[in-house]
């Protein structure tokens, strides 16, 4: 989740492994390691998502912390949204 301004760029990476328990930052960075974790999410394939109020919120959380509570619903919601685009990209296993 990249955030621009004028000043630095900012990305948040989260993960997300398994239920049950909430998805944990796994990177953190401004600037030149803000580019690369966007860099490196898209190389890998993964969704990167731009707001810039999510990125200044998850600044916050430690490295390898769960989000906050106040965060699920937000984050649950895009989570739910790339998992209906990556099952719309999968062939149809009927």
């Amino acid at each position: 989740m990249p955030e621009t301004t004028e000043s630095m760029r900012k990305a948040v990476a989260l993960s997300y492994q398994s239920l049950g328990h909430a998805p944990k930052v796994v990177a953190t960075g401004n600037g030149i390691i803000a580019e690369q974790i966007i860099e490196l999410a898209k190389q890998s394939g993964v969704y990167v998502h731009e707001s810039e109020e999510m990125v200044a919120l998850l600044m916050n959380v430690k490295l390898d912390q769960e989000i906050p509570a106040n965060l699920y619903r937000v984050v649950a919601e895009i989570l739910a949204w790339l998992y209906r685009i990556e099952k719309a990209k999968l062939p149809n296993q009927s």
